[in-house]
C-alpha cells in the first residue's frame, strides 16, 4: 500500500485551494494579522517545560522526516522546536524535513537520512517485509483520519449506505478504499466509484454523493466555505489502523535509546501545548514552518482541533500520548492481514521505549485539560 494522502501538490494545488477558502472568526483573524508577534505570549508559556531538569547531554541534530508537507499536521513538532523542547532534551538543533507525494519517509530513515519518520502501519509493515530494519514505537493518531464525507442535507451515515451511490475516490487512495470495502464485505460493484482529484467541489455541485477524505481536511475546507457536511470514519467501521506513527530503525532501540526517549519527551510536551491552545500550532504552520503553502490560520485552526480529537482519546488520556493498547495493536495486525500484509505485532511494534518514558517521567502521562 502507498502513502495514501490528500495531496497538496498533485491534481489540485492545495495552496490555490486554501486561498479560495472563506475567512471568519475575529479572534483567528487577529492571530493571522498579528504574525509571529501574536503568539509570543503563548510561546513564553512554554518556559516552565523548557526550564525543567538539568541540561541534557549533546545528542546532535535531530533529523526528523515528516510524512507530508508542513501544514498543521505536525503542530506538536513545530511547538517543540519553537519553544526549545528539543534543545532542552539535548539536541543541538532539529531539522524538520518536509514530506510529500514523492517522498518515501521509511526509505529515508532506513538510508540514514533521518533518525525518525512519521509514517503509517501499512507503509512500515510493507517496508519491513521487504527487508527494512524498521519498527514503530508510538502513534500520534489513535484513530485513522480517513473518512467518507457527504453533504449534511443528504448524509451517507454508514458503509452500507454507500451502495448505489456515486463516491469520489482519489487514485492514490485506491488501496485503502479496496481494503475498507473488503473489511466490510461490500462488493465494489455495488458502488459507483469515480476517480477524482483532491478538490471536493464536485460534492457540493452534486456530481458525486460522497467523497473519500481526511476527516481533518476536506470537511474543514468546505466548512469555511459555508457547506455543512456529514462524515463517518473508516476507523469506526472495521478499519482501525493507527496513523502518524513514529518509525525508527530497530537497531536504535539499543544503540540510541536515550535519543529516542528525548525525542518522545519533547514531542509529548509539544502536543500537550497544542491541545491546550490549538491556535498555536495553526499559526506556526501558516506563519513560519509552512508559510510557502499559502494556507490560512482559519482553516488550519479547524484542522488543528480536528486532529486533537484523533490524538487525545480515552486511551491516551489514561495511558499517555502515543501509546497504543495491546487490543488496538491486535486490531491493526488483523486489518493489515485483510489488506494482504502479513506481519506479527512483535515485528512491527515496540512500545518499550514509550513505556520507559512514562515510567521515568510520570508527570508527562497526564494530559492537560482541553480548552
Amino acid at each position: 500500500m502507498t502513502d495514501e494522502r490528500h495531496d497538496d501538490n498533485v491534481g489540485l494545488d492545495r495552496r490555490t485551494f486554501m486561498r479560495r477558502s472563506a475567512f471568519g472568526a475575529a479572534g483567528v483573524a487577529m492571530l493571522a494579522g498579528g504574525g509571529m508577534g501574536a503568539i509570543a505570549t503563548a510561546l513564553e508559556s512554554g518556559s516552565a517545560w523548557a526550564a525543567q531538569g538539568a541540561k541534557a547531554k549533546d545528542l546532535g541534530t535531530l533529523d526528523f522526516q515528516l510524512s507530508w508537507v508542513k501544514n498543521v499536521e505536525f503542530a506538536g513538532e513545530y511547538i517543540a522546536d519553537t519553544k526549545g523542547y528539543y534543545k532542552k532534551e539535548g539536541f543541538s538543533g532539529v531539522n524538520l524535513i518536509s514530506g510529500g507525494p514523492t517522498v518515501n519517509q521509511d526509505s529515508a530513515v532506513q538510508a540514514g537520512k533521518a533518525f525518525v519518520g512519521i509514517s503509517a502501519p501499512d507503509i512500515t509493515a510493507s517496508a519491513i517485509n521487504a527487508g527494512a530494519d524498521l519498527v514503530i514505537i508510538g502513534a500520534q493518531y489513535q484513530k485513522n483520519p480517513f473518512a467518507v464525507m457527504s453533504l449534511a442535507k443528504s448524509p451517507i451515515k454508514t458503509p452500507q449506505d454507500m451502495k448505489g451511490k456515486k463516491i469520489g475516490v482519489q487514485a492514490t487512495n485506491e488501496a485503502v478504499w479496496q481494503s475498507f470495502l473488503k473489511a466490510n464485505n461490500i462488493d465494489p460493484s455495488s458502488i459507483n466509484k469515480t476517480v477524482v482529484q483532491f478538490d471536493p467541489t464536485p460534492l457540493t455541485t452534486g456530481q458525486v454523493d460522497g467523497w473519500f477524505s481526511f476527516v481533518t481536511n476536506e470537511p474543514n475546507v468546505l466548512k469555511v466555505k459555508g457547506f455543512k457536511t456529514h462524515t463517518f470514519l473508516l476507523a469506526d467501521y472495521k478499519y482501525p489502523l493507527v496513523s502518524e506513527t513514529y518509525m525508527v530503525k530497530r537497531s536504535a532501540l539499543t544503540s540510541e535509546r536515550d535519543k529516542l526517549k528525548a525525542l518522545l519527551r519533547a514531542d509529548i510536551k509539544g502536543w500537550h501545548d497544542n491541545y491546550k491552545n490549538p491556535s498555536l500550532g495553526a499559526t506556526l504552520s501558516v506563519k513560519k514552518y509552512g508559510k510557502s503553502l499559502g494556507n490560512t490560520v482559519k482553516e488550519q485552526l479547524l484542522e488543528s482541533k480536528s486532529e486533537n480529537k484523533l490524538i487525545f482519546t480515552p486511551d491516551t488520556l489514561a495511558n499517555g500520548l502515543f501509546t497504543i493498547s495491546d487490543a488496538l495493536i491486535a486490531e491493526n495486525i488483523s486489518t493489515l492481514g485483510i489488506a494482504g500484509i502479513d506481519i506479527t505485532a512483535a515485528k512491527l511494534f515496540d512500545m518499550s521505549v514509550l513505556e520507559e518514558v512514562y515510567s521515568e517521567n510520570p508527570a508527562l502521562k497526564t494530559s492537560p485539560k482541553a480548552p
